[in-house]
């Protein structure tokens, strides 16, 4: 276990780390957890790290820049789904036990096994709360058939992939929503600075430049998005926000940004040093300045 100043991590399986947090301890999950599973398998991660390729797609370079690696959801097999399934069984009731009612979990998920994961969730007893449109431009879908793109030149087996959903469960309230904030410091989202409603729409560029060279991990996401989406998960500003498969720390670093007490957990030794580095790096980046064009973020 590594601890800085708001924020501790823990090298350990996410799933004895669960079993073993005291009941009612945490305010908010935020993760983007494996969910296919065999694309974060040794065999899968080593084939991917030499390379060689495996279910990660190894996409071409495009326009100057070479495109990181994305895992191919539509090779996976009956008993694959079965394990996605069995996976988020056995998460559910663990991320149940340690949040404190009325908790919010926002989860990464993916469009093709996302009604698995709500499947699973709502089984436990955790209230579907709405979902998050993170749109996003990749090279992800839109595939031709294999072995027959000059016989089929104009069929794409599943469409271009656009925009990544991000589920939200809410573990049940104790009494009213206003009970449960008054005890329990949970049970809404926080609205932006500006008063509005947080939106389930959010413009989100892939990450690239200093972010990526920092914590090159497949599936980093950008702190633009990440800082919005931790600040929502505290309604109102106070607790600890749980990132269980905490990668390189996108997670922890924004809701160091924050100022939010979190704790990250990570079982690839790999992942996890690199998040030791990343965080606090990570967590300094100004996001004020406009790139490109680009209108800055609001929190």
């Amino acid at each position: 276990m590594r601890r800085r100043g708001t924020y501790e991590i823990h090298e350990a399986d996410a799933f004895g780390w669960l079993q073993c947090r005291e009941p009612n301890s945490v305010h908010a999950i935020v993760t983007d957890p494996p969910y296919a599973l065999i694309e974060y398998s040794p065999e899968e991660l080593h084939k991917r790290r030499s390379g060689s390729g495996g279910i990660w797609r190894l996409p071409p370079a495009f326009d100057g820049h070479q495109r990181s690696p994305m895992p191919r959801f539509t090779v996976l097999r009956r008993k694959d789904l079965e394990s996605i399934q069995r996976f988020h069984s056995k998460l559910a009731p663990l991320l149940s036990r340690v949040l404190v009612p009325g908790g919010t979990v926002v989860m990464s998920s993916q469009n093709l096994i996302s009604h698995i994961v709500i499947k699973a969730f709502t089984a436990a007893g955790f209230e579907v709360r709405g979902q998050i449109a993170r749109v996003v431009k990749t090279l992800r879908g839109g595939d031709r058939p294999k072995g027959a793109h000059e016989d089929f030149p104009y069929v794409s087996v599943s469409p271009r992939s656009c925009w990544e959903p991000w589920l939200i469960f809410r573990k049940p309230l104790d009494g009213t929503v206003s009970d449960n904030l008054k005890k329990w410091k949970a049970g809404g989202l926080r609205r932006p600075r500006d008063g509005k409603p947080f939106s389930d729409l959010i413009v989100s560029s892939p990450c690239r430049g200093e972010e990526r060279k920092a914590a090159p991990h497949p599936s980093l996401k950008p702190q633009a998005f990440m800082r919005q989406i931790v600040r929502a998960a505290l309604p109102l500003g106070h607790g600890v926000v749980v990132d269980p498969f905490m990668g390189s720390g996108s997670t922890i670093a924004a809701a160091t940004y924050l100022g939010y007490r979190s704790i990250g957990v990570e079982r690839d030794a790999q992942f996890f040093k690199i998040a030791e580095k990343a965080i606090p790096y990570l967590s300094r980046i100004d996001l004020s300045t406009p790139k490109n064009g680009a209108k800055p973020h609001h929190q």
